[in-house]
This record gives structure tokens, C-alpha cells and sequence, in this order.
């Protein structure tokens, strides 16, 4: 969906002046995209213990009363200020829970240090091998969750947290370098770079996959 379409316009109007069936038609419309990133950037030690679901309900309400400010100025698009607020909600609950905790993530090295909660390698590769293997795997899973973790740990910081902005947050490029803070031109190579190198990472491991879905 364009963050530019009209729809989405017609439906900030009608939200700025009280309609509330209309707001919720357009929370809707986001609300998949925004459960996929809390997914991936969830401290593992938090599933099982906070339900996305809530976390984006947090940040609605918090939209919900921030709304007219939005509307009289708009600082960048509507679901990268809704996706805005609900990672800063996510953060709020990883320091409430993990306090100290939220930086000591051992072996997983965070994917971009900016001021969302930070995806790691590990929950990364968990994504990839969702894609790449079936459940019932579970020796080669393990196994190559932690090869892969490892291959990702190697790659270049923007580059891993490009791969997770355009391939897991489906963000498109636009999205994806305003997020980023980078001209669209360096965020389009960066994401090919990246699944060049991903690809190559996958087919150098035993029994590895010689194609990469996009």
C-alpha cells in the first residue's frame, strides 16, 4: 500500500475530525505490518510474556491521543510514525522487564543501534529458517541457526538491518532509507548487496539452498 494513496489520506481527515470507525479502518490497515516488526525485534527472554498484540495496542492509544499534532504536522509518513511509536512502546517494555538485561545479549549481535529496539542475528536467522526449513527439522534447524547466525554476524551492520527493514518489515525502499536516514539510491544497493550476500552465505552451507525468495 502507498503511504501516498488516498485512501489513507481520506481516512486521516476523517480521523482528525472524530471519526472513530474511520480511524480504526485505518489502524487496520497496519496493524500485520507493525505485528511483524515487533516479532523481530523482541528480546527472546519477552516471548511468552508479552503478547504483540498488546504492544501495538499501547501505541494505538498513544496515537489515538497524539493524532491532532500529527495531523497539523506531519513529520514523516503514517505508518512510519505509527511503526515509530510502537517500537518506542516496545522499548519501554524491554527496559521495564530486562532493565540492565536489555543490552546483554550475548552472542546476538544487534543488526542497527538506532533508537528502535534493535534486531539481533539471532532472531533474524530464526526468520530465515522459517522460511528455509520445515518445523520437523529440528537437528538441521539448530544447526544451521547457528551457522547462519554466525554468517550474519559477519555481514555489515546496515546492510543486515536493510535485509530486515525490506525482506521481514516488507517496508518499501521509500520507507526503508527514510527509516534508515539515507538517500533511496544507497538503501536500493544496500538490499541487493545484501541478498547477494545472504545467498551466498546459504549455498556455502552443507546441503545449502541455491535460490532466495523475495
Amino acid at each position: 500500500m502507498s503511504e501516498n494513496s488516498s485512501q489513507t489520506e481520506r481516512l486521516l481527515r476523517a480521523a482528525a475530525k472524530g471519526d472513530k470507525e474511520q480511524w480504526g479502518a485505518l489502524l487496520a490497515r497496519h496493524r500485520e505490518r507493525l505485528r511483524r516488526m515487533v516479532a523481530l525485534r523482541m528480546d527472546h527472554r519477552l516471548q511468552g510474556r508479552i503478547d504483540a498484540s498488546d504492544v501495538i495496542q499501547e501505541a494505538y492509544l498513544e496515537a489515538s491521543s497524539r493524532l491532532a499534532d500529527y495531523c497539523q504536522q506531519p513529520a514523516m509518513p503514517f505508518f512510519l510514525w505509527l511503526r515509530f511509536l510502537t517500537s518506542q512502546k516496545l522499548l519501554e517494555l524491554h527496559r521495564h522487564h530486562l532493565g540492565a538485561q536489555a543490552r546483554d545479549a550475548g552472542r546476538e549481535v544487534s543488526l542497527y543501534r538506532g533508537s528502535l529496539p534493535a534486531t539481533n542475528s539471532a532472531a533474524l536467522a530464526a526468520q530465515l529458517l522459517g522460511h528455509l526449513t520445515q518445523p520437523s527439522q529440528a537437528a538441521i534447524r539448530a544447526e544451521m541457526k547457528i551457522r547462519l547466525q554466525e554468517a550474519l554476524n559477519r555481514m555489515e551492520t546496515l546492510d543486515r538491518e536493510v535485509l530486515a527493514l525490506r525482506h521481514f518489515e516488507h517496508l518499501n525502499n521509500a520507507e526503508t532509507a527514510q527509516t534508515l536516514g539515507i538517500q533511496e539510491s544507497a538503501a536500493s544497493k544496500r538490499y541487493i548487496r545484501a541478498l547477494k550476500r545472504l545467498k551466498a552465505i546459504l549455498t556455502s552451507m552443507p546441503g545449502g539452498r541455491e535460490e532466495f525468495s523475495v
